[in-house]
């Protein structure tokens, strides 16, 4: 016997910003009949085949430390360098460049500090470019 991941859950210090946030990185959606709104405590989005859920939940204290977990995205329409860019326009802030001439990737962190990295794209891993 296994188990299976649910969703992945993010502790906020606003839930409903960081959902909203997080949809326009990713493209997905707010649960069929459950819409998020401004002041909910816990907002769940999924992904636009429902195969993964991200669920933030309202906390009281602020992040204060590296993540332990962290989500690494791979465009799947741009290059690593435009996703890194179009975050950056709608809030993220750049941590650290660890691009190289083989790969390599950027950190990020989202409105409310927790890290992601950014990631070639598979047009560009297939390609071979940096």
């Amino acid at each position: 016997m296994v188990s299976a991941v649910s969703h992945t859950s993010i502790d906020s210090a606003n839930a409903y910003a960081q959902s909203e946030w997080w949809k326009q990185v990713l493209g997905y959606v707010d649960v069929e009949g459950d819409p998020n709104e401004p002041g909910h405590e816990e907002c769940m989005i999924l992904s636009a085949d429902g195969s993964h859920r991200l669920l933030f939940i309202e906390v009281p204290e602020g992040k204060t430390v590296k993540n332990r977990i962290h989500l690494d995205l791979r465009p799947t329409d741009r290059t690593r360098d435009e996703e890194v860019e179009r975050l950056l326009a709608i809030g993220a802030t750049q941590l650290a460049d660890r691009r190289t001439a083989t790969g390599g990737w950027v950190t990020l962190a989202d409105p409310e500090g927790n890290e992601l990295c950014v990631l070639r794209s598979q047009a560009e891993l297939d390609a071979g470019t940096r």
